[in-house]
């Protein structure tokens, strides 16, 4: 008896000090952490990556309208008398900012990528969409068409003379710009904190489905809406 509880007791000290298979319980204890880092820097990269993009994008897309004929209808070519009169007329030439009535003033003109109902406008939307695929995240099952650019032309005054070309603030809008998440990071979460908390729920809600960015906007003065292409 007195042999076997010696026997038992080396076995248990041995078994104690025994670190064979320590290295797997250190890999499954700390294996969620470095996925949960590792797909994490790979998914925000990802944003990061599309959100300098789009915006990179929306500028080009911007030069590329300002060059272009205007994507909407309803722009002029030439700024018309507006209501003010003197004695002088007032002459061609008068830059419109001189008085207000001396050119037509109008309204801004906002129109979507799909609204092109002219070549040369349909033109002009597909040269910028085409060059935004770059930009967008490749999703087939994602939201985004040419319904998503947004152009405007705004009359600036002190850009302008009477009977001189039409030239507008030229703007041109990315809106709802869809993104998703594609690594589980909710579920590494709670794995690495040993189960769901209301922090990796909270996470995993963020993450879920298709995010959308905020619109990105950018603005030139058009070139007299020139026709060429070379821009």
């Amino acid at each position: 008896m007195k042999q076997c509880e010696l026997i038992t007791g080396n076995g248990l000290k041995r078994f104690r000090r025994d670190e064979e298979g320590a290295t797997i319980v250190e890999l499954a204890v700390v294996l969620p952490l470095f996925l949960l880092i590792f797909l994490g820097l790979i998914d925000f990269g990802r944003l990061g990556f599309h959100y300098v993009a789009t915006e990179k994008a929306v500028q080009m897309g911007a030069r590329i309208a300002a060059v272009r004929p205007a994507a909407c209808s309803g722009i002029p070519t030439t700024n018309s008398r507006g209501s003010y009169t003197d004695a002088t007329g007032p002459r061609y030439g008068t830059n419109c900012a001189y008085a207000s009535g001396v050119c037509e003033e109008l309204e801004v003109v906002i129109c979507s990528g799909d609204a092109a109902v002219s070549t040369e406008a349909q033109a002009v939307v597909d040269e910028i969409w085409s060059m935004l695929q770059f930009a967008v995240p490749n999703d087939p099952a994602a939201d985004f068409d040419k319904s998503n650019l947004t152009f405007s032309y705004q009359f600036e005054p002190g850009m302008n003379f009477l009977g001189g070309p039409f030239v507008p603030t030229v703007t041109v809008t990315i809106e709802e710009l869809p993104f998703r998440f594609v690594s589980p990071l909710g579920a590494l979460a709670a794995l690495a904190t040993n189960g769901a908390t209301d922090q990796t729920d909270a996470l995993t809600a963020a993450i879920s489905n298709f995010k959308i960015f905020s619109d990105f906007s950018a603005s030139l003065p058009g070139e007299d809406l020139a026709s060429g292409s070379n821009g």
